[in-house]
């Protein structure tokens, strides 16, 4: 549910638009579908996914439901930085095409409902994992992103935690699986954000957001993390084949998929620009489903 999960874009411009296809705009519909994937690999991983589909398709309605709320009711409390940043100054509610009551009433209702039916059609636990991640994305990250560039490592929680639903899903208990799942996404999360801030941080110093590539301009600070947290997550992606979670193909395309990654990240922090930047976001989004779909697979 973090925003860290989400795909790149050109900055928006004024289109037409429909009532909704705004209210869609609000569920932040590219990360909500990255988010249930991420679940399902969770399942999968976890479990018997062909056999028990029907509880699949209740996980991953549940989920989109609740991050399509996290979504809204996030875009309710950032309307005012996002009218400063040109990146979503043309989303549905700094454009006043929608009014805040109805972003927080939608986002509100939506929330409530995924969790609700997480917790009658799949289980407690998973439900209560997803009412924790919507608190700790609108009641934690969301608030600090306004006061310190550390908000990276607090908005990583939220984001990680889908795949941990998927799990619980299949299982009903939290184990070492579940903590594995949980490490790979939030160290995927950090070299992806940072190279997201970094192509656009003149944009997040409009909005008033004091993250890493803002307070270090030069760009030495965002270069080495980069670097570090690509290291850690090839180190916590050799965790399922001790674990029994995955096999010796599974070892074979982490290796491949993480020193690719790393190469990037490497690229990045040694030439700062914008197009090394973009280079490595684009590789963070093709590394993630294919690492993810190794561990399903293999």
């Amino acid at each position: 549910m973090n925003e860290t999960l989400q795909v790149a874009a050109a900055p928006a411009v004024p289109v037409a638009r429909t009532r909704l296809g705004d209210y869609l705009a609000l569920t932040k519909p590219g990360i909500t579908f990255m988010v249930a994937i991420t679940a399902g690999v969770g399942f999968a991983v976890a479990g018997a996914a062909l056999v028990e589909w029907k509880l699949v398709l209740h996980l991953l309605a549940g989920t989109m439901l609740s991050s399509a709320g996290a979504a809204a009711l996030n875009m309710f409390l950032e309307r005012e930085a996002d009218a400063r940043m040109e990146r979503t100054k043309h989303r549905p509610l700094p454009a006043g095409r929608m009014a805040p009551a109805e972003a927080l009433v939608f986002g509100g209702l939506l929330s409530v409902a995924g969790v609700a039916y997480l917790a009658a059609a799949v289980n407690l636990l998973t439900a209560g994992i997803s009412a924790v991640t919507i608190a700790s994305y609108l009641g934690a990250y969301t608030p600090l992103k306004r006061r310190t560039s550390l908000c990276t490592l607090v908005g990583a929680v939220p984001g990680a935690l889908p795949p941990v639903m998927g799990w619980t899903a299949a299982t009903g208990s939290l184990d070492s699986g579940a903590l594995i799942l949980f490490l790979i996404l939030f160290f995927w999360q950090l070299p992806h954000f940072l190279a997201l801030a970094w192509m656009y941080r003149e944009d997040y110093a409009r909005g008033g957001f004091p993250m890493l590539p803002v307070e270090g301009p030069d760009g030495a600070s965002t270069g080495r993390q980069v670097v570090l947290q690509t290291l850690a997550l090839l180190v916590v992606t050799l965790l399922p084949v001790g674990s029994g979670m995955a096999g010796e193909g599974y070892l074979v395309a982490a290796l491949l998929l993480g020193t690719g990654f790393l190469g990037f990240g490497v690229a990045f922090a040694v030439e700062r620009s914008r197009e090394r930047a973009s280079r490595l976001f684009f590789a963070s989004i093709t590394y993630l489903p294919l690492l993810l779909g190794a561990l399903a697979l293999l």
